[in-house]
């Protein structure tokens, strides 16, 4: 018998790909169920080559409801969650709205899935920088010991929404057609949206994503410091992140820095990257083989090189991580939750509700 499942936010960037995602997935659907806001509702979207008609997210949707998905942002996910819950579903969430709460696992499924057994109705899906770096490093933390992490991000447009991919194509545009000066194109989204100022991304790089916080580092930075220490259940770890958004349309990239807690020699450093789940080495310098963006969007694997010891620090190691972020950095790390949870036989009603509705 097959599971009824929802997808919320079913036309957006990563609600469609989630679509993709089931549809290439083991699990046994018997019904998918397609949710967006109103403007959208009465369109249809196609799942395994049957039309689907797309319906207005209510509180009434997640009735017979077994697995749902959400990445419709952090409002909607407040609001619709608890119902969905109430409703007997398993909800797996990825926005940012339940990553810190204590009760609510985050999971990357070839990290920490164990931690799916303690979930209560929700899963937290960690952010897209975060998730490919916890590829690329849970091999040398399960052998080495992991101390220190220092990540610089170069996140692509994606990230930020198709209306943002939009203005980065009209500013080149502007520049290259209109002779504009790039620095006088029009921009109304990126770094923020929700901020004061917007600056172009076409020939630019933004050190900046999300807002800013009162110790000066963005949401998006201090996401990926205390979402790593959550996964790898351990405070300790020192992390520092800044991340940077870049004119690139899909995939992140990172520039890894981490010193372990003994001494990794490097090359079984990279047979461990190599034999992890999801992960696949890029790393031939001789012949300039080393992950780049173009080549990783569409996959679903993290693309780790450039792998290398640190010159000064003995237990050092640099390394250059890249992913898709809309696939495993959102949609397919969700459907793998959903997977694992099937797998575990986990997805049941909750025991005990976590929300009280208002």
């Amino acid at each position: 018998m097959g599971y009824t499942i929802a997808v919320v936010g079913a036309t957006g960037a990563v609600g469609t790909q989630m679509i993709k995602m089931l549809e290439e997935s083991n699990l046994p659907i018997d019904k998918l169920r397609l949710l967006a806001s109103a403007r959208s509702a009465g369109e249809t979207l196609t799942f395994k080559e049957q039309a689907i008609i797309i319906e207005e997210t209510r509180e009434s949707s997640f009735a017979d409801v077994d697995l749902a998905l959400f990445s419709a942002g952090g409002s909607t996910s407040a609001k619709y969650v608890p119902y969905a819950v109430q409703a007997g579903a398993v909800v797996v969430d990825n926005t940012s709205y339940f990553r810190q709460n204590p009760q609510v696992p985050l999971v990357v499924p070839e990290v920490n899935a164990d931690a799916l057994e303690q979930h209560q109705g929700v899963v937290a899906c960690p952010n897209c920088s975060t998730i490919q770096m916890m590829i690329a490093l849970e091999p040398i933390r399960q052998k080495w010991g992991l101390e220190r992490i220092i990540v610089s991000t170069y996140q692509a447009v994606s990230g930020a929404g198709q209306s943002a991919i939009n203005e980065m194509k009209k500013q080149y545009c502007q520049v290259i057609n209109e002779e504009l000066d790039p620095k006088n194109v029009t921009a109304s989204i990126l770094p923020s949206a929700g901020d004061k100022k917007h600056y172009p991304i076409a020939f630019n790089a933004l050190p900046q994503i999300d807002l800013f916080t009162d110790n000066d580092y963005t949401y998006e930075e201090m996401k990926m410091t205390r979402e790593t220490k959550k996964i790898m259940s351990d405070d300790n770890i020192k992390v520092s992140a800044t991340c940077v958004r870049i004119p690139v349309l899909s995939a992140h990239s990172e520039s890894v820095y981490i010193e372990t807690a003994t001494v990794a020699p490097i090359e079984e450093v990279k047979a461990a990257i190599q034999a992890f789940p999801g992960a696949v080495l890029e790393d031939d310098t001789k012949e300039q083989v080393y992950p780049q963006a173009v080549n990783a969007v569409g996959s679903k694997e993290t693309f780790i090189g450039r792998v290398r010891k640190d010159l000064d620090i003995e237990n050092g190691i640099h390394m250059w991580v890249v992913s898709d972020n809309l696939l495993k950095g959102a949609a397919w790390n969700s459907v793998q939750i959903a997977e694992a949870l099937h797998q575990r036989g986990l997805v049941k009603p909750s025991k005990q509700l976590l929300f009280e509705l208002k």
